[in-house]
């Protein structure tokens, strides 16, 4: 990869959380960023705003990462606008949390949908552009839920076990054409996405006694998404404080 060119990055659900702070640091880094949402947007202009306050490029491209047909409309927007797409990183995600014995089919389908699915849509014609280009970056945000199970969140375990498979096997296909799939498997962090959990008694699981920040992710993305990381490939990089 020519480092003189601007890297170009699609971070999905940008808009708040993990995908804000992951947004935010790859513009610090100089990368032009997309950043997708798919219903909040005044927390995606937010996102941009802040992102170009410090100076750093950036543009919000809503779509449905469950919708196939939107999810190719973005990456040909963003291969038409840019030339390039350098950078993937699928983090878009959503709980719907029950016992097993009550999970109603709806709910089990959605989070798979949305997780599952959501990488196949747009993973898919990313691979194939950056096969093109003989360089790529794909970082695909699990979680810990994925590699130990939650009680209460069979749906969201399983589907975020999947996304690590699909890393691994994906790394093995396409890392001969300069393209590197990893993995980042948060524990507990401070988002949208803890919300009505018990937290004081989430932290005394925690080794390290506390609950992550979303920056603490973001500086795990931006580091496997640099050039030095070119040798780290099909890994699931755990940051949880401990808790495995």
């Amino acid at each position: 990869m020519n480092t003189s060119i601007q890297q170009t990055a699609l971070i999905t659900g940008a808009s708040r959380g993990i995908g804000r702070a992951i947004a935010k640091n790859l513009a610090d880094r100089g990368i032009f960023v997309y950043l997708n949402f798919r219903s909040d947007d005044t927390g995606a202009r937010n996102t941009l705003n802040d992102i170009h306050y410090q100076n750093g490029h950036g543009e919000l491209l809503r779509f449905d990462v469950t919708r196939q047909n939107q999810c190719n409309d973005a990456v040909a927007f963003v291969i038409k606008q840019r030339g390039r797409l350098d950078i993937l990183v699928n983090n878009a995600g959503i709980r719907d949390d029950h016992l097993f014995a009550m999970m109603k089919k709806p709910a089990w389908e959605t989070v798979l949908d949305t997780h599952l699915n959501g990488f196949y849509h747009l993973t898919r014609p990313v691979v194939r552009q950056m096969i093109k280009q003989r360089f790529g970056r794909i970082i695909n945000i699990s979680s810990a839920a994925g590699q130990v199970g939650n009680a209460g969140q069979v749906n969201y375990s399983t589907a975020k076990a999947g996304i690590i498979g699909a890393t691994r096997a994906l790394a093995k296909e396409i890392a001969s054409r300069g393209i590197t799939v990893n993995a980042v498997a948060p524990g507990f962090i401070h988002t949208d996405m803890v919300a009505g959990l018990d937290l004081e008694n989430i932290k005394k699981q925690i080794p390290a006694g506390r609950l992550g920040h979303p920056e603490e992710v973001a500086h795990v993305v931006g580091f496997l998404c640099s050039e030095q990381a070119g040798y780290v490939n099909g890994q699931v990089l755990g940051v949880n404080g401990g808790l495995i």
